[in-house]
């Protein structure tokens, strides 16, 4: 006999608007959402109960990213007194902010930005539609302007990517491997871009030649090969597996195809 689905429980005070992203923070039972009407909310999923809504000021917020680690928690049974740890956002404004729980502190951490327009010299900002976590000190993110950002979160104020990857279009989904070392963004056209980031394990951060000289961790990026996805429609979502094997796609049409890296000429594995 077939087991009983559980009952859906609605939480309050939800999103005035469509909800563009939803996660878990940490261990906990608090579930943080974001939203077209611009705010970032914490529900406690326990005491059914709306912890914090805070306006990032940014626009729609279309995607959102929790570092993976310890310091990512909620109190025992929901209880606000214990909550903490930063979770970091991307506005159709371009930016990229994190919001710090337990002092409710917004600071931007990076910006998108088209080329200056040529006739008024002006900079046109474009949507951050894609971030993601490496360790609690990086955050990567991908957009519609076509670009692949690398950024410090700890910037002391400089708010300048240390590294940026061209992309063959608007970024609709991105994932980074369960070891930190390998991210797959699916644009645009169908296309499926991997790329490969390495640690300095002398140091702990990663390592770019050109900024050298600065006090951040700093980035080595390369494409390791950008490929045609084997679905025939538009990509929603990209995920690899948790032992690095391979990746899941999902397309616009409900179907979902499996690839293994060692197939498509990319080493497999943590």
């Amino acid at each position: 006999m077939a087991q009983k689905l559980p009952e859906p429980v609605s939480l309050p005070s939800p999103p005035n608007d469509g909800i563009t992203s939803i996660k878990y923070l940490g261990s906990s039972d608090l579930l943080v959402s974001t939203s077209w009407d611009g705010a970032l909310r914490i529900h406690s999923t326990i005491a059914k109960e709306l912890m914090v809504t805070q306006t990032m000021d940014c626009g729609p917020l279309l995607c959102m990213a929790i570092p993976n680690d310890d310091n990512t928690s909620g109190g025992e049974g929901g209880g606000d007194g214990g909550v903490q740890g930063v979770i970091y956002t991307g506005g159709s404004d371009g930016s990229i902010k994190s919001f710090d729980i337990s002092t409710s502190t917004v600071s931007t951490i990076g910006q998108h930005s088209a080329a200056p327009e040529e006739d008024n010299n002006s900079t046109q900002k474009v949507a951050v539609s894609c971030l993601s976590c490496i360790g609690s000190d990086l955050v990567v993110s991908a957009g519609w302007d076509k670009k692949f950002h690398v950024w410090s979160t700890n910037n002391n104020g400089n708010s300048s990517p240390i590294a940026t990857l061209d992309l063959p279009g608007k970024a609709f989904s991105m994932d980074v491997s369960s070891d930190g070392t390998k991210i797959v963004v699916a644009t645009s056209g169908r296309r499926n871009v991997f790329i490969d980031i390495q640690r300095n394990s002398s140091s702990n951060t990663i390592v770019d030649k050109e900024n050298a000289s600065t006090a951040e961790p700093q980035v080595t990026v390369t494409v390791l090969t950008e490929r045609e996805s084997s679905l025939k429609y538009q990509t929603r979502c990209i995920k690899f597996f948790p032992d690095i094997s391979g990746i899941a796609v999902g397309s616009i049409e409900g179907r979902v195809a499996i690839e293994y890296l060692d197939d498509i000429g990319i080493k497999s594995g943590k």
